[in-house]
């Protein structure tokens, strides 16, 4: 079964996979959808991997390494961030490197910072006719997706939440990450269930997501440290992307420093943007 995100969302759910070249037909934003994964798990399993969000709320916070790779008609790229995250308050702040403009030989694009704080995404070096030294404002809970691949990097505390949701889950086997012994389990995360589970902060976002999929499944793969934290968790979605074959999307996001919290400030009322932002990037 596939799943699609509304069509009301428009150019606004792409507004940086398009605005980078990843989806190259036609940058539809409509027809986002998540894949399931076969196989079946252990209530012990669900039960582990459910509980991956209380232990980064535990922990505090962290360091963030995010990659959002698509594979459209042969293409592969993928936009890589990093920075921190505090898991109780919901908030970070992260450091994205574009690709080169689909393509075109004009050499890496210049690095967009973001900040993350409960219910919105604010962009600094958006582009698409955004002056360099301003911030964009996008409103999380009206996008369809949730912000879950909007902004090229997923929020933490979503993915990890979103994993309330697991289902179907299965352990793999012991794995290693960055040097940290894991274990790896992977299942499929029902979007509904996941909202209703999450914190006060990301049921309003999941709850978007859940309302713009048409179905509710997202397969994932996760390790987890013997604290249960999340070391690594991929999430996979698919485009249709006006093609028959459409678009897959990963988003990575792996973690590590644990018990950081940053102080993340938000951008005065005067450096934000309140002009018309183009459909994509320039």
């Amino acid at each position: 079964m596939v799943a699609q995100v509304g069509r009301e969302t428009g150019a606004v759910v792409a507004a940086l996979v398009c605005g980078a070249g990843l989806l190259t037909a036609g940058c539809s934003a409509g027809g986002a959808s998540a894949d399931g994964l076969p196989g079946t798990g252990s209530p012990a399993a669900e039960r582990v991997v459910r509980g991956s969000a209380d232990a980064l709320l535990r922990a505090g916070g962290a360091r963030v390494t995010s990659t959002m790779e698509t594979v459209s008609g042969g293409t592969r790229v993928a936009i890589r961030g990093s920075g921190e995250y505090d898991f109780r308050r919901g908030t970070g702040r992260l450091r994205l490197t574009l690709p080169d403009a689909a393509g075109e030989g004009h050499g890496p694009r210049p690095p967009v910072t973001e900040i993350l704080v409960p219910g919105a995404l604010y962009m600094k070096n958006r582009g698409a006719g955004v002056p360099a030294d301003k911030w964009v404002r996008i409103d999380a809970t009206g996008l369809a997706d949730g912000n879950l691949v909007t902004g090229g990097a997923t929020d933490p505390l979503a993915a990890a939440e979103l994993l309330r949701g697991a289902r179907e889950v299965t352990y793999r086997g012991e794995a290693r990450v960055d040097g940290v012994a894991v274990r790896h389990y992977s299942g499929t995360a029902d979007l509904a269930a996941a909202a209703g589970a999450a914190s006060a902060r990301t049921r309003p976002v999941l709850t978007a997501a859940e309302k713009g999929f048409t179905t509710r499944r997202v397969p994932f793969d996760v390790y987890l440290d013997g604290a249960g934290r999340l070391r690594r968790v991929s999430q996979h979605y698919r485009f249709a992307n006006g093609s028959r074959r459409g678009a897959a999307v990963t988003s990575t996001t792996e973690l590590d420093h644990f018990g950081r919290r940053p102080e993340v400030a938000l951008p005065p009322r005067e450096a934000i943007y309140t002009g018309r932002i183009a459909a994509t990037g320039a």
